[in-house]
C-alpha cells in the first residue's frame, strides 16, 4: 500500500528501521488508526500525544507513529489495520468505533488500544470492563448512553416539537442498533422519529430538505465520526433550514446549530495516550481496565435561538457549559 503523506503539524508516517548490530534499538511504533482524517483530528491527536508525554514518550524522538486514516470510508479499515500489522507495530490504537471493531475483528495477538463509543462489552470488544481479557483494551466514550438527555434538551427547548429527525449514516456498523435506542428513547416521550440518511457529504443537503418536506420539528444527529468530522457544514446547514438541532460536538453549535452536548473527545484521547505509554513500557492490556470518559459539554448558540424564535430555559442556561451570543 503507497504511504500516504500526512499534513504538516500532525506528522509523518514513520517506516520501521532497520537495526544494525551495534546500533542502538529501533524505536517502537505505534500504529493510528482512525476512521477520520487528519484534516479535522489535530486537537484529537494532540490530546493523544500528550498522554504519550506523559507517560515519557514523544513521537520521534523516543517511538514513531504510523498514521492510517479511513477518511469516513468505513470499508477501508480492516484493510488499513491490516497494513499496520504488517509494519510491525508495538501496538495499535484504534480511535472512533468503526476503527476499533475492525482492529478487533482483524489483530490477534498486537495490543490494541481503543477509543469508541457505546458499550465496549455489547460491542464484543472486551470481556469485561476490570479485566479486558485478550489483546484489546482502551476508553469508553459516552456517546450512545446520551442519547436520552440529547432528546430531552430538544423537548425543553422545543416544547411543541412532535416530530424529530434523526441523522443516520447507513455505513456505521452500529446504525440499527442506534435507530433502535433513539426509537424506544423517543416514544418514551410520546415524539415521533423520522429517520434520514446520509453516507456522503453531497447527501447533507437532500437530508436536510427530507426533514422540511416530513415536517421534522428538530433534528437530533446521531454520534458518528463521520457527521462529528462534517460538524461545521452539519451546523451550518441546521441553521440555514431553520431547524433547531442538536449533536455531540462543540464544532456543530458554533457553526449555527442550536445545541451540542457530548464528551470532551480530547480527554478521552489523552487517557488512550497514556495507555498505549503503559504497554510499551510492558503492560498487558488484559491488566488495564477500561477507562471511561464521562466529562461533558453542554453548548448552546443562543444566536441561533433566538433566530428559531426560541426562549431557552433559565436553568438550561444556567447548565450550560458555555453560551455563543
Amino acid at each position: 500500500m503507497r504511504r500516504r503523506a500526512f499534513i504538516a503539524g500532525l506528522g509523518g508516517a514513520a517506516a520501521w528501521p532497520m537495526v544494525a548490530l551495534g546500533q542502538q534499538p529501533a524505536m517502537p511504533v505505534i500504529g493510528f488508526l482512525s476512521a477520520r482524517s487528519p484534516e479535522e483530528s489535530g486537537d484529537l491527536v494532540a490530546g493523544f500525544r500528550r498522554g504519550l508525554d506523559e507517560e515519557g514518550y514523544a513521537e520521534d524522538k523516543n517511538v514513531a507513529i504510523e498514521y492510517r486514516w479511513a477518511e469516513a470510508r468505513f470499508d477501508r479499515l480492516p484493510a488499513l489495520a491490516t497494513d499496520l500489522v504488517g509494519r510491525r507495530v508495538a501496538v495499535v490504537v484504534a480511535v472512533t468505533t468503526p476503527a476499533a471493531l475492525a482492529a478487533k475483528a482483524t489483530i490477534a495477538s498486537i495490543p490494541i488500544v481503543f477509543v469508541a463509543g457505546g458499550d465496549p462489552v455489547n460491542l464484543g470488544l472486551v470481556a469485561g470492563l476490570s479485566r479486558p481479557g485478550g489483546n484489546v483494551t482502551g476508553v469508553s466514550v459516552i456517546t450512545f448512553e446520551l442519547l436520552p438527555k440529547r432528546l430531552e434538551l430538544i423537548r425543553d427547548l422545543v416544547p411543541d416539537v412532535t416530530r424529530i429527525g434523526l441523522l443516520i449514516n447507513p455505513t456505521n456498523a452500529v446504525a440499527d442498533l442506534l435507530t433502535r435506542q433513539v426509537a424506544e428513547v423517543a416514544n418514551s416521550l410520546q415524539r415521533d422519529i423520522v429517520v434520514v440518511r446520509a453516507a456522503h457529504q453531497t447527501e447533507f443537503d437532500a437530508a436536510f430538505a427530507s426533514l422540511v418536506q416530513q415536517r421534522a420539528g428538530a433534528l437530533l444527529v446521531s454520534p458518528d465520526p463521520f457527521f462529528n468530522g462534517h460538524s461545521e457544514e452539519l451546523g451550518a446547514l441546521a441553521a440555514r433550514y431553520a431547524i433547531p438541532a442538536i449533536a455531540e460536538v462543540r464544532a456543530f453549535a458554533a457553526a449555527g446549530g442550536l445545541v451540542s452536548y457530548g464528551t470532551i473527545f480530547a480527554d478521552a484521547y489523552r487517557q488512550a495516550g497514556i495507555y498505549t505509554g503503559r504497554i510499551l513500557k510492558g503492560a498487558s492490556p488484559t491488566n488495564l481496565p477500561v477507562m471511561q470518559a464521562t466529562r461533558v459539554n453542554l453548548v448552546i448558540n443562543l444566536k441561533s435561538a433566538k433566530a428559531l424564535g426560541l426562549t431557552i430555559p433559565l436553568p438550561l442556561l444556567g447548565r450550560a457549559d458555555e453560551v455563543i451570543e
